[in-house]
């Protein structure tokens, strides 16, 4: 038995601690505000490109600095919580957050907006911080259905911040007034994260591994950086290139260090093993579907039927109302993980939710020529990432030792998220190759616009990397799976 294993294994046999049951409703409640920010200045990008003056490749660093910053922020947060406590760290979370939310409503130039996103870059950080906590202080059992809720919530906060975020614009009489909306909510959760939540066991005697910090932190941070050169309009191949490779030299160096790093930040030979390593490679896959896919789903179903040949002519509300029950069906999937994984496993759980995912992509792929038809295979989707979004962190954080929970988790959303952004960058290239040049287009393609085989050719590789992740989850060794139902 490993030593994660027999962690569980304790904490298993411990009663649910009351006070931390007691307030899952106060995370579940800083969940919904992290997804409520993170996808309610979506609908709001034109409002600010036009309030700030932005063109529009600026308007992509609004999302690319709160990525980086959260690159940066995860796994220091993660790690530092696993060693000073998980509530500490919360909280210091939350008020970077409601600095920076606040700034981003009332800053009077660019600069000072960039500086409030890189602020909310801790946002990305509430959900490990969050799942160390309760790992922590709640039996397996209830800690992995806390986790369905907090993930759920994390969904139904995303989907109350894209259709709502928009509206308050208008109501409000601005960008700015309905940015305040989410600077509220984030003081009064600074206010409620004193408010009884208790403190997680942090680890005497650990000490935090900085050299590795630092380079994970520049290695993915310029990564990062050149991807999001890469979906600009007219990127610097050079600049792209440079800083791709660079940050691929730093992170190998990263490794290196960590293997040799007596109290290391990742547990590099864990990672690769077969307990966590194929979690960790299902979640590159999962951020390619996740995040990848979403922009050119937006593009095909605004594009005008008669323009390019295909798409919808869909206006940003209509796509919105169009993607809901897919969203809807991603809640659902996420509040029936747990039932669904006592008899399955969390696995086998796993392997049938990007099946379903894959299955979803390679039917819109064939067939979408009708709404219905890719409103249905949405459908399809959300529930199948639904149920991944709120596995994927138990498993993650149940393979790893329980004193390196909050990095462990911390380091599974960065790699989804490189694994997103890589992928956004390779889609957005094979987009543009796709692309009628200047005075030669293809057939059924305007001059300027994808030919709908580019779009074809993004959702049957999204499909791939969902099959792939399947194939991952099952190469696992979770013994304890077996003992799941057994346990609850």
């Amino acid at each position: 038995m490993t030593r994660a294993t027999a962690v569980d294994a304790a904490s298993d046999v411990r009663g649910p601690t009351a006070p931390v049951s007691a307030v899952v409703g106060l995370l579940v409640f800083f969940e919904m505000l992290s997804g409520f920010s993170q996808v309610g200045i979506t609908p709001l990008l034109p409002d600010l490109a036009d309030a700030y003056g932005l063109a529009d490749a600026q308007v992509n660093w609004v999302h690319a600095v709160q990525l980086l910053a959260a690159a940066v922020s995860v796994p220091l947060f993660g790690r530092l919580g696993d060693l000073l406590g998980h509530r500490r760290l919360l909280r210091i979370a939350l008020v970077s957050i409601a600095i920076g939310s606040f700034l981003v409503a009332l800053a009077p130039s660019a600069p000072l907006l960039w500086a409030g996103r890189a602020l909310q870059g801790p946002l990305a950080a509430l959900l490990p911080l969050e799942i160390a906590l309760v790992r922590s202080r709640l039996s397996v059992p209830d800690a992995r259905r806390a986790i369905a809720r907090l993930v759920g919530a994390l969904t139904v906060g995303g989907l109350l911040g894209a259709a709502l975020m928009g509206a308050a614009a208008g109501a409000l009489g601005g960008v700015r007034a309905a940015l305040l909306v989410p600077a509220v909510l984030a003081a009064v959760c600074v206010a409620l994260s004193y408010a009884g939540v208790p403190e997680s066991r942090p680890q005497p005697g650990a000490r935090m591994d900085w050299a590795g910090f630092t380079l994970l932190a520049l290695g993915a941070g310029t990564l990062l950086l050149g991807v999001s050169a890469l979906q600009e309009d007219a990127p610097d191949g050079r600049f792209v290139a440079s800083a791709i490779v660079l940050g691929a030299v730093l992170l190998a160096w990263w490794v290196r260090v960590e293997l040799r790093a007596a109290d290391p930040l990742v547990d590099v030979r864990e990672l690769v093993g077969r307990r966590a390593g194929p979690f960790y490679l299902a979640a590159a896959g999962f951020g390619v579907v996740y995040f990848a896919a979403q922009a050119p789903d937006t593009t095909f179903l605004a594009a005008d039927p008669e323009a390019a040949g295909y798409g919808f002519g869909l206006s940003a509300t209509r796509i919105s109302l169009m993607l809901l029950p897919a969203i809807l069906a991603a809640v659902l999937g996420s509040a029936l993980t747990v039932p669904i994984a006592r008899r399955l496993g969390y696995r086998r759980t796993l392997a049938v939710a990007f099946g379903l995912v894959a299955a979803s992509f390679v039917a819109v792929a064939v067939r979408h020529t009708a709404l219905w038809e890719i409103a249905a295979t949405k459908v399809v989707a959300g529930l199948g990432l639904g149920i991944a979004l709120s596995a994927m962190p138990t498993v993650v954080v149940e393979a790893a030792e329980q004193a390196r929970s909050g990095v462990a988790t911390a380091l599974y959303n960065n790699v989804k998220s490189l694994g997103g952004s890589v992928a956004g960058g390779v889609l957005a290239a094979l987009m543009a190759a796709r692309t009628p040049a200047s005075g030669t287009p293809a057939p059924g393609a305007a001059e300027g616009t994808p030919a709908e085989s580019a779009y074809v050719l993004v959702w049957l590789v999204c499909g791939l990397c969902a099959l792939a992740a399947a194939g991952a989850t099952l190469l696992a060794r979770r013994p304890e799976d077996g003992a799941d139902a057994a346990r609850t």
